[in-house]
């Protein structure tokens, strides 16, 4: 199912236990050859040797061979080598030599990669239609950006996905910071053994709760690039973000203000919570009591509403599934014992959008699956499309000084949201773009794919950084899995373009 091309050592070879053991206040002298031993372990454990990567030609699930060029593989990052980063690797189905490099990271944080794969803006997708309550099947996504880019998916941080921890004495404690400085030691090392597209324009994406992470990673880059010596150069050129969380307290204060926009709170209700509260929706005072009620009417007004998308069903409640959204639609607690269901029963639950998502726990979960994609044996108990269970500390409470700094640069950024999106409301987003004072090149307008109606635009300049803020129309959380079409429309013109 797959040709190798390269299989590096395992990185259970450079444990990080070796060194403490040689090195502890009650070791004895080191021999001259035990020296030379130490020293051969710590030269494979910080080379290139310890990762592998593979050409995945057929998959479980898609007849006959894949109509692009997928590789996967693993990349060694963390103090000792001992986090191992999977990732699925897309080239371009346009020019690949030519056309951008964009690493994708998908939010939560701890939701895999596979799910902006295949749910979002891969080249695959699973066939709900004529699914028949046994093993899922793919068809083709048409509207997959890696018709005009490149793409690595990565399953970041540790213990997203694929990915894991070869230290399995200690548990590896993550946050925002060493988040970004994985994906960041990640993708030189990509990049190193991928040469040839060293000379690509890149990108880093992300959706959701990637909006705090990828600005760190750019300003990493950047600053990387800045300094004298540093390889390899990257060719950075930007950054794409869609419906990032970019302030844990700004974007979800903006959630009233967008309940109220779009008519599921009345005129007098806002006014009347606006003003008692005083705006803030968040650090609410409990013995303000008139700011109580107002909340607990809004609150129930609320209730029962798909926060992802305004307009689709509430299938967490439907369902006896439990909501556990926080920033990501992908959070919401899955339930696999559906799958238990007949076929026909099964089927006609398929008008949930959250039953579609449990396909991915039946196919990646699967043996042939994962000696298809090369997962190492063992590394993993169970596959889970979002790990609520990581060490993960979210430190970065706002990405907004990034994004300020990030201002001053020559790069270009694309900020994206799905206008049905309450988890991140468009309105927070439009707001911390506001608040970074750019001045306006081209004002609020409507732009169109095929003569009808995508969404409207708005675009920053100042000094060679460039800003595009677009919003799709009738999307959610995230915006590609609800208008592919539309998403796709305004990735291609603005990589062509500064505008859609």
């Amino acid at each position: 199912m797959a040709s190798e091309i390269k299989a590096g050592h395992h990185p259970s070879q450079c444990p990080k236990n070796v060194f403490h053991a040689h090195f502890n206040s009650n070791s004895k002298p080191l021999s001259t050859q035990n020296v030379l031993q130490l020293l051969l372990v710590l030269v494979l454990c910080t080379t290139n040797a310890a990762f592998s990567q593979f050409i995945v030609k057929t998959l479980p699930g898609y007849i006959g061979d894949l109509p692009f060029k997928l590789e996967t593989g693993y990349v060694s990052v963390g103090q000792w080598n001992e986090v191992q980063l999977f990732y699925y690797f897309i080239e371009s189905e346009g020019n690949p030599r030519e056309d951008p490099l964009i690493l994708w990271l998908t939010g939560g944080p701890g939701c895999s990669a596979f799910s902006g794969l295949v749910y979002e803006i891969g080249p695959l997708k699973f066939d709900t239609e004529h699914f028949d309550g046994k093993f899922p099947n793919f068809t083709l996504n048409p509207y997959s950006w890696t018709k005009v880019a490149s793409i690595i998916f990565l399953d970041a941080p540790v213990g997203t996905g694929f990915s894991y921890n070869d230290d399995t004495s200690s548990t590896y404690f993550i946050d925002d910071l060493l988040s970004a400085t994985d994906n960041y030691n990640f993708l030189i090392k990509w990049l190193a053994d991928h040469p040839t597209f060293l000379s690509n324009q890149l990108y880093i994406a992300g959706d959701s709760y990637s909006g705090i992470i990828v600005p760190i990673i750019v300003q990493k880059i950047y600053d990387g690039n800045s300094e004298v010596g540093v390889q390899p150069q990257l060719k950075l050129q930007g950054y794409i973000l869609g419906n990032p969380l970019t302030s844990q307290h700004d974007d979800v204060n903006a959630r009233v203000e967008f309940a109220h926009r779009v008519a599921l709170l009345s005129d007098n209700l806002y006014r009347s919570t606006k003003k008692n509260c005083h705006g803030e929706y968040v650090n609410v005072d409990p013995n303000n009591a008139p700011c109580i009620k107002d909340l607990a009417n809004v609150t129930e007004c609320l209730r029962n509403i798909d926060s992802a998308q305004i307009l689709e069903p509430n299938c967490a409640f439907a369902s006896k599934n439990s909501s556990k959204l926080k920033w990501d639609r992908r959070l919401i607690e899955e339930d696999t014992t559906h799958f238990l269901l007949p076929p026909l029963q099964l089927r006609s639950k398929f008008w949930c959008r959250i039953y579609g998502y449990l396909l991915s726990y039946t196919w990646a979960n699967d043996p042939r699956v994962q000696q298809a994609l090369h997962v190492r044996k063992g590394t993993k108990d169970r596959w889970a499309r979002c790990n609520e269970s990581l060490s993960y500390t979210e430190d970065v409470v706002t990405s907004i000084d990034y994004q300020r700094n990030l201002s001053h640069t020559h790069l270009r950024a694309l900020v994206y949201s799905g206008d049905h999106d309450s988890v991140v409301p468009y309105v927070g987003t439009h707001k911390w773009i506001e608040s970074l004072g750019l001045p306006v090149e081209d004002e609020w307008r409507p732009w169109f794919v095929d003569g009808q109606n995508g969404g409207y635009t708005m675009s920053y300049a100042k000094k060679g950084f460039h800003l595009t803020f677009a919003t799709i129309k009738g999307a959610g959380h995230t915006a590609p899995e609800y208008r592919p079409k539309e998403a796709l429309a305004m990735i291609e013109r603005w990589l062509a373009f500064y505008y859609l």
